[in-house]
């Protein structure tokens, strides 16, 4: 598969034998969008081998399968990124003082 296809650009957290690869095409959208980008194309294909590496199942996802997916609205919270009030603060600050500089 590898040699069809290349490496996979990324495999299951919990699986190893379960391979993901994205295929995604978008063109700029029309002056009237003010050039937002509008996605032709939006495919996934999911690999999944046996422990000898021999294909088991392969599923194929299109633009339009993605949009019948219900995704989930909960979120995760990160208390690494979470940056804190002092900081964000100061990361306005410059960019105001910064923001409208000509170099």
């Amino acid at each position: 598969m590898i040699n069809v296809l290349g490496n996979p650009h990324t495999t299951s957290i919990d699986d190893e034998n379960l391979w993901f690869y994205f295929d995604r095409k978008i063109a700029s959208g029309k002056l009237i969008k003010f050039g937002e980008t509008d996605l032709l194309e939006n495919n996934v294909l999911v690999l999944n081998f046996d422990k000898y590496g021999v294909v088991l199942n392969k599923e194929f996802f299109s633009k339009e399968d993605m949009k019948r997916i219900k995704y989930s609205e909960m979120k995760t919270e990160n208390p690494v990124s979470k940056q804190s009030f002092v900081t964000s603060f100061m990361q306005s600050v410059r960019q105001k003082m910064y923001g409208k500089r000509k170099f």
